[in-house]
């Protein structure tokens, strides 16, 4: 009975590698499309084991990867126009986190920054995540799953340059105020409790868009805009890797489909890419798929690791 019991342990490593203790984390790779260097920023939750390192450079055309264990949540950031001054002391005029070093040691981004916010294998098993520009945003970024399921398991983020567009009131310039480098939310700009979803506006009943988040919704409408803006901006996948870009090229031509026949004179072209619908659903990004591979690699080799320990606990019963 023993056996049987180990048996079944052990099919349900194959099928499921997640389950092996200690054994399977959740991968973040970290891409650069940018044309100049930004310095992820990672705050972990209270209470959960902290990721390392929690900062470091990443240079144009660069990547790295970490890996997560389960139940981890935080959040991620890109600082950018970092420096270091004369006495070692280490800032970022946009998503500093005012550790004074590189890493930032469990301090947070400075707004505004576009953040990537995560919480592994939370209700039913799901990974919930978003990008929220609730606390500004200073560059753009695409969440791409890799390898994972559920019906809301597809990409999300900001990948409109906001800097350009931003309104003069919420514009943070560079430091020789040559051109935008952030653009801050009502709440931070205001002060306002109708911006900031606080007071007599704490409830999603009284705590409505305002005329800047919609603009924020308008460029980029699968982000958070708002505090209550979870309807159409949180996303849920079981057992994937991710992919967060910073700067993700935009390709505006269509995939082909194998149902599709070729495009003749008369249809009607792809939908434009404006102002009010820059993330239009048929555009592919550049980065959302190129590590689905190694994310099949990874539950393989966990799969393997779950065997081996499965068929040492029916040797020692033996």
């Amino acid at each position: 009975m023993a056996r049987l019991a180990l048996l079944v342990t052990l099919l349900s490593y194959v099928v499921y590698p997640q389950l092996v203790p200690g054994v399977y984390s959740t991968t973040f790779t970290f891409v650069n499309k940018c044309d100049y260097t930004v310095w992820p920023g990672i705050l972990s939750n209270a209470g959960v084991q902290p990721l390392s390192p929690t900062g470091f450079a990443l240079d144009s055309g660069a990547s790295k990867s970490l890996d997560a264990p389960s139940s981890w949540g935080g959040r991620f950031w890109g600082r950018t126009h970092c420096s270091q001054d004369s006495s070692g002391k280490f800032s970022c005029l946009t998503g500093d986190c005012g550790s004074g070093q590189l890493e930032c040691s469990g301090s947070g981004a400075a707004p505004p920054a576009t953040l990537a916010e995560f919480t592994l294998d939370g209700a039913g098993g799901m990974d919930f995540f978003d990008v929220s520009l609730v606390d500004g945003y200073n560059l753009p970024m695409l969440v791409a799953p890799q390898g994972g399921s559920g019906q809301n398991c597809t990409s999300t983020g900001c990948v409109v340059d906001l800097n350009g567009a931003c309104p003069s009131e919420l514009k943070v310039t560079s430091s020789d105020g040559s051109g935008g480098v952030a653009c801050k939310s009502a709440c931070e700009a205001f002060q306002q409790p109708q911006y900031c979803c606080s007071g007599a506006y704490s409830t999603p009943q009284t705590c409505k868009p305002s005329s800047y988040s919609e603009l924020f919704k308008s460029a980029c409408p699968k982000a958070y805009s708002y505090a209550y803006d979870d309807s159409t901006s949180t996303f849920t996948c079981a057992g994937a890797d991710y992919v967060i870009t910073f700067c993700p090229s935009p390709n505006t031509s269509q995939k082909a489909s194998s149902s599709s026949s070729a495009s003749s004179s008369d249809e009607a072209p792809p939908a434009a890419v404006t102002a009010s619908n820059p993330y239009n659903n048929t555009m592919v990004y550049e980065g959302v798929e190129e590590t689905s591979g190694a994310s099949a690699s990874h539950r393989a080799l966990a799969g393997l690791v779950g065997i081996g320990v499965a068929v040492w606990q029916m040797w020692q019963l033996s």
